[in-house]
């Protein structure tokens, strides 16, 4: 017999209360990112990669979660992790993904993660404002991947759910 669902799987408690400014910090990330230049979903989708990327269960679920409740097609949500052959995604959507992958991973031996190639692409699709708040984005879901790699919450579809036990 085994308890996995009600098993606790957080390493740490939520360092929301050592550290009270956490809470400032997450709100303001998601009011610049809120900015309307870069449609939530795309965001989402780009969170939704980078937990694929760090193999983080808690960021996986919890954007996966988000897309869900916005309405997209579990085609979408699954294919993220496969996009560059899924035909599910836009030309933006496409140039987003990719920059977010290039943060993430390592680079090929004496290249840079982002090449010019790739930020090119971005900059066809968003203009100024929008390559800068697709940026903090990228920022934003890096922030939460320290605390969700170390700390390791419990997986929760909303963030009005108990995630640290």
């Amino acid at each position: 017999m085994s308890n996995h669902a009600s098993a606790s799987i957080s390493r740490m408690p939520n360092p929301g209360e050592f550290v009270p400014e956490l809470a400032e910090v997450s709100a303001a990330l998601f009011r610049a990112t809120g900015n309307r230049s870069v449609p939530r979903t795309t965001i989402n989708l780009v969170h939704l990669r980078a937990g694929q990327i760090v193999h983080n269960t808690y960021l996986t679920i919890l954007n996966t979660s988000f897309l869900r409740k916005a309405g997209e097609s579990e085609e979408r949500i699954t294919s993220v992790a496969s996009w560059q052959d899924a035909p599910y995604f836009t030309p933006a959507e496409r140039a987003a993904l990719a920059l977010v992958e290039a943060t993430l991973q390592p680079a090929p031996h004496g290249r840079e993660r982002v090449t010019d190639e790739v930020y090119a692409e971005a900059a066809r699709h968003y203009d100024e404002k929008a390559l800068a708040t697709l940026t903090v984005a990228i920022g934003q879901i890096n922030f939460f991947i320290a605390l969700a790699v170390i700390g390791k919450p419990q997986p929760v579809e909303s963030l009005a759910d108990q995630q640290w036990d």
